[in-house]
């Protein structure tokens, strides 16, 4: 069995580890944030110590074997289901917390590395799981804006306007949900990024459309 002085070093690293990775997640407000991350990275760690020397007791009697990866190796699998607690669909169809999710499971990584005394692969892992998030964040928004859709939300009670909307030659609809509303059909779409001229074009025929009795831009 290891000493405590030991046990005590891995979990308040891990705990550190969690910290500096639920940091970057808690400025952007996300639910899954510093406190989630760390409890999340101390308690693999736990699992870890116990899954690798809590069993020591018993080793040596007849019949018993010792396989310290099989607890441990539950954790990854049980961290989906935090996981997926994070992941969110807007009514525009668009997916939130993908990242954060995991983030979770790269942090519940740290902790069973802390907790199986692998210091430095879990220092390295919370270095570049770091640059990944933060680092890497502007060269992703100037990336991914090249690709970046336009989300339109319609209020209308005519199948001809659906009929014609999916039928057109101005734009190309990625994606399109139907809701009913209060005051009609709410249509949600997902069209090819266009140019601020060509949107402001779009959602003016829109307006003039009778059919129309609500259009939003959807940021």
């Amino acid at each position: 069995m290891i000493s405590w002085t030991e046990i005590l070093l891995r979990l308040l690293l891990a705990s550190l580890f969690g910290a500096l990775i639920g940091l970057e997640r808690e400025r952007k407000n996300w639910a899954a944030g510093l406190r989630t991350h760390m409890m999340v990275c101390v308690g693999s760690c736990l699992i870890m110590i116990v899954s690798a020397f809590g069993f020591a007791d018993i080793l040596g009697t007849p019949h018993v074997t010792l396989d310290p990866s099989r607890i441990a190796a539950q954790v990854i699998t049980g961290i989906g289901f935090i996981g997926a607690g994070t992941i969110l669909l807007s009514k525009e169809g668009i997916i939130h917390g993908l990242t954060t999710a995991a983030g979770l499971w790269t942090v519940a990584a740290i902790g069973l590395a802390t907790g199986g005394g692998l210091y430095f692969a879990a220092g390295a892992t919370t270095v570049i799981a770091l640059i990944i998030l933060w680092a890497l964040q502007p060269f992703e928004r100037i990336f991914s804006g090249r690709f970046r859709y336009n989300s339109l939300k319609i209020v209308t009670d005519s199948i001809d306007l659906l009929r014609n909307l999916l039928n057109n030659d101005v734009f190309k609809i990625e994606s399109l949900s139907v809701e009913k509303g209060d005051d009609g059909m709410v249509l949600n779409l997902r069209i090819a990024k266009q140019d601020q001229k060509s949107i402001e074009t779009i959602i003016r025929e829109l307006e003039n459309n009778p059919n129309v009795k609500e259009i939003t831009l959807v940021k």
